[in-house]
């Protein structure tokens, strides 16, 4: 892998301010991700993305199991390595089996996926390839889900679009080499 084309802010580039930014998005154990101390290099920016990406992923009306499924199919058209390594474990927790995280490189069609799941992987699919999703789509999805839920549907996949395309062209390098590897 090359090197960041952005690298992330050390601690000694920060001011008082950034620090505050970067305070409420470290882990638990005060370690810091490198996509938000990238990021920190433009603390506007960075202050408005966190708030709306914290409210699809902390404070939405999707069910996280379904929220991560939609997440790693984008993740996985992207090719974003990070993010992909990052929602792995996100998704486990939130429900998502292995053989499930693993179905997710073979898409909509590939069995062993309920009707629900197969709307939610077309629908990223449609998103990513036409910018819509489709009428036979859209009719399976509201089936399930309300109108809040729907409009989040198309936020969460547009966003984690617009996080793996920073990612990728930032050149933001995983934390560990121990994150799960993006599938061929």
């Amino acid at each position: 892998m090359s090197p960041p084309r952005i690298p992330p802010l050390p601690v000694e580039g920060r001011d008082p301010r950034t620090e505050e930014l970067l305070a409420p998005l470290r882990r638990p154990d005060g370690s810091e991700l490198n996509i938000f101390t990238t990021l920190a290099r433009h603390p506007k920016l960075l202050k408005r993305w966190s708030a709306f990406g914290g409210v699809l992923l902390y404070g939405g009306t999707l069910p996280p199991r379904e929220r991560e499924l939609l997440i790693l199919r984008a993740g996985y058209l992207c090719r974003a390595h990070y993010e992909w390594g990052q929602h792995v474990e996100i998704g486990r927790a939130a429900g998502l089996t292995d053989d499930e995280i693993a179905r997710i490189a073979a898409g909509p069609d590939a069995d062993g996926w309920s009707a629900a799941d197969v709307d939610l992987l077309r629908a990223t699919d449609e998103l990513h390839a036409d910018s819509r999703i489709g009428d036979a789509t859209w009719a399976g999805l509201a089936e399930r889900w309300d109108e809040q839920q729907l409009i989040e549907l198309c936020m969460v996949v547009g966003q984690y679009h617009l996080v793996a395309f920073t990612l990728n062209s930032l050149g933001v390098e995983p934390e560990s080499e121990d994150l799960p590897a993006l599938p061929a």
